[in-house]
């Protein structure tokens, strides 16, 4: 009997071994899982970022008249999608 015991024993501390390995991993993975969020907001936000300066550069330049030929194509499009965008807040808002 004292053998089957130790045996109990032994398995009983290497399972609470385990589950607290399980815990600790858990823990783990929950704050890599914050930092990926995190960094995902960070990288959304820096993406906009970087699309407001673009359109910001392309203002610029047209102002000064140092557009090429691609950059004007670039601007017309961003210009022609907010005219877009505008138009139809004008027809929602006249419904």
């Amino acid at each position: 009997m004292d053998k089957l015991e130790q045996h109990i024993d032994r398995l009983q501390s290497k399972l609470q071994e385990l589950v607290k390995q399980y815990q600790t991993l858990q823990k783990v993975n929950a704050q890599q899982q914050e930092l990926i969020n995190k960094l995902k907001t960070q990288e959304e936000n820096n993406l906009k970022k970087i699309k407001l300066l673009e359109e910001q550069q392309y203002i610029l330049k047209s102002a000064a008249g140092q557009l090429t030929s691609t950059d004007k194509k670039a601007f017309e499009q961003t210009i022609n999608k907010y005219i877009k965008e505008i138009d139809k807040c004008i027809a929602m808002l006249s419904e």
